[in-house]
């Protein structure tokens, strides 16, 4: 059981008008109370006035029907003796009340004190629940089911202002029930740290008590199966411990759990039970009831080849059975129900039966060891001996049973003991079965239907805690982990689960307010129709909602009975009665995570109410759970911002061009973000680059990489170099980066793959080039796909390598197609078979890029992409002849005015004469340059576009520069006019020479 630590008491205790007091006066009048006053206390207050308590309230409920001599009285009396004794001579009164906050027992220091208090301090039967008597100590207890102390004027009723109390719950060590409080009330000025300690010893006593109240009865179960031996007489056997040659530990405990399911039904029966082996031993379930009338099973083990009612004989001379006695064990504190592996029934492993022909039975008094003769304590419940509150032994069921008639025999069990036969008159002798030397069958476990029910829940919040440990966190996914921590809690725990998250949190952020933005996220249950809020609507929780208090605690807060839960019903009353009619009881815990606040989980039932162990294992569930979505927020978060700067660093529009009509595509990875990346980049000559990449790894870094290498790309390609030398420059770039690592260990950038390809629409020719990538898709008119022969290249980044350019036919209307490997490459299916589907998906020439994309997408790429995918695909058109003019002259000075003249007629002809002024200028200074400075022969072309282009080309290698001219020079100022006529120029390089180009606007076109 946990036992939250109580709370620190607040400054000014007194009823002089300040600190509480103060406080109470204000809360009373209906002011906003927001410190000064404990949380327990201030929630109580809240409770109380919804309730419609009225401070000034003298009396209480009286019940003339309670228990005087109930369980708990029974367990408590002793150990309020000694309270009595231990505060003699004080003001302290000490009492014990049920689980219904009705007193049951008083005590006090002071025996003049009777004459002093008012009634319902003195007599018992008096209810202190908080619903009828305000704030105090027993009624507050119970509502929080812990430690709880009260203060002076942090009582809600007027009559209790001058006296403090200190109460804590007292639970059924094995069920984990509450069921009753002890409270100490004193005056003010008596108050004592040590009281806390006090109380804490007392409670652990009682409930030492109730632990042996249980003891006993499964004692007093036991000596009634070893002395009646059920239906068959005397039964000779030993315990299933006795069989661990021939059982293996492991199947042992298969037995009991299963054994511990049968005594929890509480009939009889026979279940036969498959072992890992594959051998099968039968559990016979024997219903029985001791003298006293304790009723209960005890579980037997039958091995194969013996039937159930064989007479078990013992392959040696067995002991006689010890005293009880002999076994007594020191007083052990009573372990929580909930780290039972096998519950309370574990104690009853191993008694030892009394051999064949012994005609002794069991006699007051006589028990067996639990560890089969060892007599070592096996836990709380153990048959050895079960320590009560004042140090003592409990007696076996107070002497009754079968010891209470001093002897008890069947008419089956007086056979002389040379006669070795069992109570079916023809077992063999002993010698006769010596070949065997394992007896087969065994006790596995005695004990009462209640208490194995006990065990078997216990396993079952244990297989619960393991399965959670499985289901939950299978993804990063903030939803569906929430759903997971739903789908595990119901119905094994809960009817209904409701998660409450806010909108930050599944954004990936930390909520600043997460009262004011959250959002019902999921709702499951056994069953749909209640009128629960649906997801996606937004959550408004009222200051008394448990759930608001489990914020503010940071810990589970329980309601067993939710008619009964003021600050619960108050929140919003007609929502709230209508869920009563379908939901009971509630638990509300909220998600908590390395300091981080991630929203609130709601359990309901609608039948039983839960319990304080049922809150325990709810808060352990939440925690794992909370821990796994705040891995899903945080990485949602980092995923958000590398998706975020993925998409900044690629393209946000496609350029203005006439060579090829593009669409693209970019998906993410669903673990995580890559280095994905494309680009188109319009070149001289109305050509265009298609890039595609690829940078290994995931995450921040290749994403940064990515938006490196894709500038750096388009900076080399904008040089005009061709697709090997473009490769050749980012492969040293790579390199360098690698070398460039901070940390020096190359944990950065390890390389990249790149694809990068060059169309020329005056010739429909592609150059192309590619680094450890995929090879493009080549789509022809006629519907035909073919994947280029194109050499791979290696890698970005390994270095020194040379990288291979060709040149391929490109029809006009054809579709070339670039992706990264995460279109094809899947753990799940074969490369080759990829690329088949792909031809299929690609083999429409008649679709449009956008249409191709969104084809190869739905029938290629991956239902769950491991990798990024980008895709490119690209029609190209090819630039109309007609718009096309070319000449070619030697290096000829003469001949310049001629071209010139001729270029001006075809511009003419083009309806560009507004360009021909700029373009006539631009061509003389273009010309006049390459015949001065280059080798012939000297070819000049013109290309009409959506600009003007005019190119000049020769046989040198020499490059033109542009400089600034002094006043003196005579020349120079050629290429100053060019740049200031064109919007751009520039020199690309050819396998024999150079292109001076220039671009010209096209203002009157």
């Amino acid at each position: 059981m946990v036992r939250s630590g109580e709370e620190p008491k607040p400054a000014g205790r007194a009823t002089d008008g300040t600190g509480p007091a103060r406080l109470r006066e204000r809360f009373l009048q209906g002011e906003q109370v927001d410190a000064g006053v404990r949380t327990s206390i201030l929630n109580s207050w809240q409770r109380c006035r919804s309730l419609g308590l009225s401070p000034d309230t003298s009396d209480l409920p009286y019940r003339e029907d309670f228990d005087p001599g109930g369980r708990i009285v029974r367990a408590a009396v002793p150990v309020l003796d000694r309270l009595q004794d231990a505060f003699s001579g004080s003001q302290v009164n000490i009492s014990v009340a049920d689980a219904n906050g009705t007193v049951l027992l008083r005590r006090f220091g002071d025996p003049a004190m009777t004459r002093s208090l008012p009634a319902i301090q003195r007599v018992p039967g008096f209810v202190f629940a908080e619903q009828v008597a305000g704030t105090n100590g027993i009624g507050l207890a119970l509502a929080e089911r812990q430690l709880i102390r009260v203060y002076g004027a942090e009582h809600f009723a007027e009559r209790s202002q001058g006296s403090a109390c200190v109460a804590m719950p007292v639970r059924d060590p094995l069920s984990g029930r509450i069921e009753g409080v002890l409270c100490f009330g004193y005056p003010r000025g008596f108050d004592q740290p040590a009281l806390s300690a006090a109380i804490r010893r007392a409670v652990e006593n009682i409930e030492r008590r109730l632990l042996g109240q249980s003891s006993a009865h499964e004692r007093a179960l036991l000596r009634t199966y070893l002395a009646t031996g059920g239906e068959g007489g005397p039964h000779h056997g030993v315990a299933l411990d006795a069989l661990a040659d021939v059982v293996h530990p492991r199947d042992q405990a298969i037995l009991r759990e299963k054994a511990a399911e049968l005594i929890s039904r509480g009939q009889r029966a026979a279940v036969e039970v498959t072992l890992p082996d594959g051998r099968r031993v039968t559990l016979v379930s024997r219903p029985m009831a001791s003298a006293s009338g304790v009723r209960g099973c005890a579980i037997e083990a039958v091995l194969p080849g013996t039937a159930a009612g064989e007479a078990l004989v013992l392959p040696h001379q067995a002991d006689e059975l010890p005293d009880l006695a002999a076994f007594s064990t020191p007083p052990r504190p009573a372990r929580p129900p909930n780290i039972l592996l096998s519950g309370h029934l574990a104690a009853a492993f191993g008694p030892t039966v009394a051999p064949a022909g012994d005609r002794k039975s069991a006699e007051a008094g006589d028990t067996v060891p639990a560890d089969g003769g060892r007599g070592g304590d096996r836990g709380p419940t153990g048959i050895a001996g079960t320590a009560t509150a004042d140090g003592g032994t409990v007696p076996a069921d107070g002497g009754g049973g079968a010891a209470d008639g001093g002897r008890s025999t069947t008419d089956g069990g007086r056979g002389s003991a040379d006669e070795g036969r069992g109570p079916a008159g023809g077992g063999g002798t002993a010698d006769d079965r010596a070949g065997s030397p394992f007896p087969a069958r065994g006790l596995v476990m005695v004990g009462e239907p209640h208490v194995g029910a006990y065990a078997l829940a216990a396993r079952r919040r244990l297989e619960l805690l393991s399965e959670a440990s499985a289901r939950i966190g299978t993804t990063l996914d903030v939803r569906r982990t929430a759903e997971e921590l739903a789908e595990t809690a119901v119905p094994r725990l809960a009817d209904f689960v409701t998660i409450d998250l806010p909108d930050a949190v599944l954004r990936g952020e930390e909520s600043a307010d997460p009262l004011a933005d959250l959002r019902r996220t999921v709702l499951h249950g056994v069953r749909d129709g209640l009128p629960f809020t649906p997801p996606g609507k937004r959550i408004d929780f009222g200051p008394t909602a448990p759930q608001l208090r489990c914020l503010t605690r940071g810990e589970a807060v329980l309601e067993p009975d939710l008619k009964a839960a003021a600050g619960w019903l108050a929140q919003d009353p007609e929502h709230t009665a209508r869920l009563l009619d379908h939901v009971h009881s509630l638990i509300a815990v909220p998600l908590l995570a390395r300091g981080v606040v991630l929203g609130i989980v709601s359990f309901y039932r609608t039948g039983s109410s839960f319990g304080d162990d049922d809150r325990s294992l709810a808060q352990e569930l939440v925690t794992r759970a909370a821990l796994s979505i705040d891995n899903a927020r945080r990485y949602t978060h980092e995923r958000t911002m590398v998706l975020a700067l993925q998409r900044r660093l690629l393209p946000h529009g496609l350029p203005d061009q006439d060579a090829v009509e593009v669409a693209h595509r970019y998906l993410p990875a669903e673990s995580d973000v890559g280095g994905d990346w494309y680009d188109v980049i319009p070149l001289s000559g109305a050509r265009v680059g298609l890039l595609v990449g690829d940078v290994v790894g995931h995450g921040m870094l290749s994403a940064a990489t990515m938006g490196r290498l894709r500038t750096a790309a388009r900076s080399f390609a904008e040089l005009d170099f061709s697709p090997d030398e473009v490769l050749t420059h980012l492969d040293n770039l790579v390199g360098r980066l690698d070398r460039e690592d901070p940390d020096g260990k190359g944990a950065g950038v390890i390389g990249a793959t790149c694809l990068y390809a060059v169309y020329d629409p005056t010739a429909q020719r592609c150059l192309m080039a590619r680094a450890g990538h995929p090879p493009p898709a080549l789509v022809h008119p006629d519907g035909t796909v073919s994947y280029p022969d194109l050499p791979a290249g290696p890698p970005l980044g390994l270095g020194g390598l040379p990288f291979d350019a060709v040149e391929i036919d490109v029809p006009e209307g054809s579709q070339l197609v670039l992706y990264t490997d995460g279109l094809i490459e899947d753990r799940h299916r074969d490369v080759d078979v990829v690329l088949e589907q792909l031809r299929v998906a690609l083999a429409h020439p008649e679709r449009a890029p956008e249409e191709t994309c969104q084809a190869v997408l739905d029938t290629v790429a991956p239902a769950h992409p491991h990798d990024d995918i980008a895709l490119l695909v690209a029609r190209v058109h090819a630039l109309d002849p007609g718009r096309i003019a070319a000449w070619e002259l030697p290096a000829d000075p003469a001949l310049v005015g001629e071209v010139r003249a001729s270029a001006m007629r075809r511009l003419s002809g083009w309806g560009l004469d507004e360009t021909a002024f700029a373009a006539e200028l631009i061509l003389s200074e273009l010309i006049t340059n390459a015949i001065r400075h280059g080798t012939g022969p000297i070819r000049v072309r013109l290309l009409y576009g959506r600009t003007l282009i005019c190119e000049v080309s020769d046989a040198s290698n020499t490059a033109p520069h542009l400089r600034r001219a002094a006043s003196t020079d005579e020349g120079g100022r050629g290429l100053f006019l060019v740049a200031q006529l064109s919007q751009s120029w520039g020199t690309r390089y050819l396998p024999e020479g150079k292109v001076i180009w220039a671009e010209c606007g096209l203002d009157a076109a």
